[in-house]
């Protein structure tokens, strides 16, 4: 199979190793079924740059990478800024794509993989209009869905629709996103569902003795009170603690409302007994050992896609309580097998679910074999692979 060039919108980089990993996850399960790719990355700097552009270039792995940063502000005009650093985007893509073409020999990508629209999914029309090269789509983001949507102007919509329309096929990672992108006229002829991928092998039951016997709750979010509703969770476990002697939750993450939340814990009186304890940003390796450290996994958001998180949990053993929101159902079912569902906001109805979930036992192996059937980098990369073959080629 020629090979792959992989477009992402979200990517980590010098800045944020952890933004855009979902989808790092995905190019390495579709490599990891012996599929040669590239990836071609292009974001605005977050820090001073020496240079107008910069580039980072990865050979050396699996999956050679080119990754352009670019000036936040090229002439420190708001007015023409703006304008300046998308013409700097599609330049980093046209300089970058010419050196993925001589990495290759020259050669053509069989196939663009678009991950998350719109900028990277007009670069890669324009390559289709161009130069014949097919593309399909990935998309993950939570702003098409419903209460959200609103926000997306017309043009946006229209040029969204154009390019999934023209697409070789989309790829949504839930259902309930594919059905949100349809609703604003985004649809395609062959579309399909393959979930997210976690690492089954990181993120795996605990050893005897390392799960704790007591009521142990964590939650690993960014601190996006809009997105993730965390101070309706801190209420919701002070009025849970006196019911459940020795209730912990700790929290991990990092993000722009750290200060509200940590504050609203410590009015609570959550820190002063240690009922709730901030674990700062944490490595994959780490939340993966606090996964095995823990009784269950909350997630009280008022908005997802398919969160990778519920995912983790659900490798590790681990029952959650989450909100009945975007693609979550599709992930922890409505049996009650894996978890509790709840309604986003209901705080009430959040502190019943997590006092059940604490006092029910749950099926470890069962929600383990569940993960590696379909979240695992074999079981995703193969599903992204089946959906290769059946595309059109240059």
């Amino acid at each position: 199979m020629p090979y792959v060039l992989h477009l992402p919108k979200w990517y980590p980089h010098r800045y944020d190793v952890q933004d855009g990993d979902f989808v790092e996850r995905h190019v390495a399960a579709v490599a990891a079924q012996g599929v040669a790719g590239a990836v071609l990355f292009a974001t605005v700097a977050r820090a001073p740059l020496a240079r107008l552009v910069e580039l980072d270039a990865d050979l050396t792995g699996p999956v050679p990478t080119w990754r352009y940063y670019y000036r936040a502000a090229p002439t420190g005009l708001s007015w023409l800024d703006k304008p300046l650093k998308l013409a700097l985007y599609y330049c980093c893509l046209l300089r970058g794509y010419s050196r993925v073409r001589a990495h290759f020999g020259g050669a053509a990508p069989g196939l663009v993989h678009v991950h998350v629209l719109l900028r990277s999914g007009l670069f890669a029309w324009w390559l289709k209009q161009t130069q014949g090269l097919p593309y399909v789509i990935t998309e993950h983001w939570t702003g098409y869905l419903p209460g959200r949507a609103a926000g997306i102007g017309p043009l946006r919509r229209w040029l969204t629709a154009a390019v999934v329309r023209r697409a070789a096929a989309l790829h949504t990672v839930s259902a309930n996103l594919r059905e949100a992108l349809a609703a604003l006229g985004a649809t395609n002829a062959r579309s399909v569902v393959i979930p997210n991928v976690v690492d089954t092998q990181l993120f795996h039951l605990p050893a005897p003795g390392e799960r704790p016997a007591g009521p142990v709750l964590l939650h690993v979010a960014a601190f996006n009170e809009a997105a993730k509703n965390l101070t309706g969770l801190l209420r919701a476990v002070a009025a849970l603690r006196p019911a459940v002697p020795g209730l912990r939750l700790r929290i991990g993450g990092y993000g722009p409302d750290e200060a509200l939340v940590r504050a609203t814990a410590a009015a609570l009186g959550l820190l002063a007994d240690g009922t709730v304890e901030f674990l700062g940003k944490l490595t994959h390796p780490q939340v993966a050992q606090q996964m095995r450290r823990a009784a269950a996994f909350v997630l009280f958001s008022n908005y997802e896609n398919l969160p990778c998180v519920l995912i983790e949990a659900q490798a590790s053993g681990l029952p959650a309580v989450a909100t009945r929101v975007g693609g979550v159902p599709e992930l922890l079912g409505e049996d009650g097998q894996f978890g509790r569902l709840v309604a986003a906001g209901d705080e009430a109805g959040l502190t019943e679910a997590l006092r059940t979930v604490l006092m029910q036992p749950f099926d470890a192996q069962a929600l383990r074999a569940n993960a590696e059937a379909k979240y695992s980098v074999a079981a995703v990369g193969a599903g992204l692979v089946k959906l290769y073959k059946i595309l059109p080629r240059k």
